[in-house]
C-alpha cells in the first residue's frame, strides 16, 4: 500500500514557490500535531480526565511531536543541533499555536467530541474537521511568515 503525499498533488497544481513552501510546511505540522492530538486525547481518556486535562494534554504532546519532526528534517540541513533548534522554534511555534488554537476551538464546538472516547467515530469525524480547519487557516499564515523571512524557512 503506497502512503497517501499531498504534496505530490501540489507538486503538479500552479501555485507559486512559497505558497507551496508553506502547504509543505503546514502539512508536517498537521501530522506532528495530529500524532500529539490523538497520543493526547488517548492517555487522557485512559486516565479519566475531564475536558482540561484532555485539552492540555493534546496541546502539550502536539507541541512536542510538531517540534520533533521539524527539528529532524532541519537538522539534516543545519551545521549544529542549536541551528536546528533554533530554525524549528522560530518556524513552528506560530505554525503549531495557530493550528492548536484553531483545532481546539473546533473540538469544543463540535458538541461532546472532546469527551468521545477513541472507539467512537464522532471522535474521528471531529479530530477530521478541526485538523481540517486548523490546516486550511494554518497556510496562509505560514506563507506570511515565509515572506517575512524566508531565510529561515529554506530548512524545511
Amino acid at each position: 500500500m503506497k502512503w497517501f503525499n499531498p504534496m505530490g498533488i501540489i507538486k503538479n497544481m500552479n501555485i507559486d514557490a512559497k505558497t507551496r513552501q508553506a502547504i509543505q510546511h503546514t502539512y508536517h505540522c498537521l501530522i506532528g500535531c495530529g500524532i500529539g492530538e490523538v497520543l493526547g486525547m488517548v492517555i487522557a481518556s485512559l486516565l479519566g480526565w475531564e475536558r482540561f486535562g484532555r485539552v492540555s494534554l493534546a496541546i502539550v504532546l502536539a507541541f512536542a511531536f510538531g517540534y520533533a519532526l521539524t527539528y529532524r528534517s532541519v537538522r539534516r540541513h543545519t551545521k549544529t543541533a542549536v541551528e536546528a533548534m533554533r530554525v524549528t522554534l522560530a518556524t513552528d511555534t506560530v505554525s503549531i499555536a495557530s493550528m492548536e488554537i484553531i483545532g481546539n476551538i473546533m473540538e469544543l464546538i463540535i458538541p461532546g467530541v472532546i469527551m468521545m472516547t477513541i472507539v467512537s467515530p464522532g471522535f474521528w469525524l471531529g479530530l477530521l474537521a478541526s485538523m481540517s480547519v486548523a490546516f486550511v487557516v494554518t497556510v496562509p499564515i505560514n506563507r506570511w511568515m515565509i515572506s517575512r523571512n524566508p531565510h529561515v524557512h529554506h530548512h524545511m
